[in-house]
């Protein structure tokens, strides 16, 4: 719910440093705050499943709860540079998302076969169900309290809720260490070239709707500051509802068609509803069906390397997995950033 929901929430936090306190920032300079987020927490993912491979995964869930709620605490400490937040809300809140992130949705693969696809669905669903909350709630403290008050109050709730969380997670397999720390022959495997390009191109456009999509509609469109926090809802919104339903549709349709189908509505979403039109209509629009089917990318990925590897090293697989995803991120929300400057 706060790992990935934190990172959905940043388009709150990404127009409010615009509009007031950074407002000589250009927008691609503000989005590296939550590109971070992403990218590093995907960088991360390798020595979280190291870790997960080799410590109980309720440690390293809890370590991880810890360390991003102290990285939003600082962060509301650092209110005079953009670099500090960067460090602190963007690279240290990612690495404490990844021990969060990996375990979450590798353990279910472990426990579920025939149901593998609708687990892992419903456990990324808390991913948009966090968007879904803390999006109001991150626009409401900042308009009462102020952007300080409100990463110190949600560092709080990250370590309370997360630290409950960690004492249900628990491996089915045993922790056992392994002669290579990294297996990387799984790069000779075509099938694992294909699905790494694939994440490279899919994380590249993955955050551009929930970072500018509500900066684009105060700038370009003239839209007000409550409609551009209300997009980002509904497209946490609907990504919940997508992610479990491509849960229960992947079984009948198979994983990788499932996640084939999904990112590529996702991707026409932005170019048909989005691109050509700004009316308030075709923005929700795009807002909704991009986020039914954007999670699918997210809640399949997991499901995929099971099914094509099996479940024994899925966490360091899920690891090297999302070094494409660090790459695309890194390339992608700046990109759409600069692009809106301009």
């Amino acid at each position: 719910m706060f790992s990935m929901g934190c990172v959905n929430s940043y388009g709150s936090y990404q127009t409010q440093y615009h509009i007031d306190q950074f407002v000589n920032e250009d927008m691609s300079t503000l989005s590296w705050i939550g590109t971070l987020q992403f990218a590093v927490m995907n960088l991360f993912g390798i020595p979280s499943g190291i870790l997960c491979e080799r410590f109980d995964s309720r440690l390293v869930t809890f370590v991880g709860g810890v360390i991003m709620g102290v990285a939003l605490i600082i962060a509301s400490f650092c209110d005079d540079a953009v670099w500090k937040l960067m460090i602190t809300q963007g690279i240290m809140f990612a690495i404490g998302a990844s021990l969060v992130f990996i375990p979450a949705t590798s353990i279910p693969s472990q426990w579920f076969t025939s149901k593998r696809a609708l687990a892992v669905g419903i456990v990324v669903a808390g991913s948009g169900i966090g968007g879904l909350w803390l999006t109001p709630a991150t626009d409401s403290m900042i308009e009462n309290l102020g952007t300080g008050w409100s990463l110190r109050i949600t560092g709080i709730i990250v370590v309370a809720v997360n630290s409950v969380a960690s004492l249900f997670m628990r491996n089915r397999l045993k922790v056992t260490g392994h002669d290579k720390i990294v297996d990387f022959s799984i790069f000779r495997d075509i099938r694992f070239l294909f699905i790494f390009g694939g994440g490279i191109c899919g994380t590249t456009a993955y955050f551009t709707p929930l970072f500018s999509l509500p900066s684009f509609a105060i700038q370009i469109t003239g839209k007000s500051k409550s409609f551009s926090t209300n997009l980002i809802t509904i497209i946490n919104a609907a990504s919940t509802v997508g992610r479990v339903a491509t849960g229960q549709v992947a079984p009948f349709l198979g994983n990788i068609n499932t996640l084939s189908v999904c990112t590529l509505i996702a991707s026409l979403s932005i170019l048909v509803l989005w691109l050509p039109f700004h009316a308030t209509g075709t923005l929700i629009a795009c807002a909704i069906v991009y986020g039914l089917f954007c999670g699918g990318f997210i809640g399949l990925l997991p499901v995929v390397m099971a099914e094509l590897w099996g479940v024994h090293r899925i966490a360091t697989i899920i690891g090297l997995l999302y070094i494409a995803n660090f790459a695309g991120t890194m390339v992608g929300a700046p990109s759409s950033g600069a692009i809106l400057d301009n």
